[in-house]
């Protein structure tokens, strides 16, 4: 787990804070804390790790403040504490993005694997839209000639079909396959696509 997964308390109950803090520390986890949503919005520019709060607070409530973070592009896993008699709120939280809501009071072990699972999503997340971006990368350096033997893979194509479309010949048409094969770093047609598509590579008009 990456050593800046760091787990936001978001709570204007100090002495939940400071418990939930003292927990968090105890299974290793660094925390920092926030005794409010608009104090966390304030002070963490580029947040990493996850968010812990609750989805009633004074000011901005937990819902709001999913959809600020949503609307800020923070794409941080979100877990919304609630009482027994706010479990309709915490559900229009999920809608709203959260990844899970935990009921007060709630077991330690519980909440810890609650966290720990969100801190996994949020490296997925991380490596997912690194990987992208490599992809995306690797599109920009085809050649325009690549690029349209690669949309007419996309679109299923056969060789024959694209050279007919392109006015070129299938032989040609299978060297500028390989050279999209090797600058895409796919190993066959399928990961080539799947990378494509990933990437929002829709064929050109």
């Amino acid at each position: 787990m990456s050593s800046e997964a760091v787990v936001h308390v978001v709570d204007d109950d100090l002495a939940v804070r400071q418990s939930l803090s003292f927990l968090l520390a105890s299974d290793g986890l660094p925390v920092r804390l926030h005794e409010s949503a608009a104090a966390f919005l304030e002070t963490v520019a580029a947040p990493s790790g996850c968010v812990v709060t609750d989805v009633r607070m004074p000011g901005m409530d937990g819902i709001a403040f999913l959809r600020c973070l949503r609307e800020q592009g923070f794409a941080i896993p979100v877990i919304v504490m609630t009482g027994h008699a706010d479990v309709p709120m915490a559900v229009e939280a999920m809608k709203e993005g959260a990844v899970a809501f935990i009921e007060k009071p709630f077991d330690d072990d519980l909440f810890l694997a609650a966290v720990r699972s969100a801190l996994v999503v949020r490296e997925q997340t991380v490596e997912r839209d690194g990987h992208v971006r490599a992809v995306q990368s690797r599109l920009e350096g085809l050649s325009e000639r690549e690029r349209q033997v690669l949309d007419g893979l996309v679109t299923g194509k056969a060789n024959k079909v694209i050279a007919h479309d392109l006015g070129i010949s299938p032989r040609t048409v299978e060297i500028y396959r390989a050279n999209v094969m090797t600058k895409m770093q796919a190993g066959s047609l399928s990961e080539l696509v799947r990378m494509a598509l990933m990437a929002g590579a829709a064929p050109a008009a």
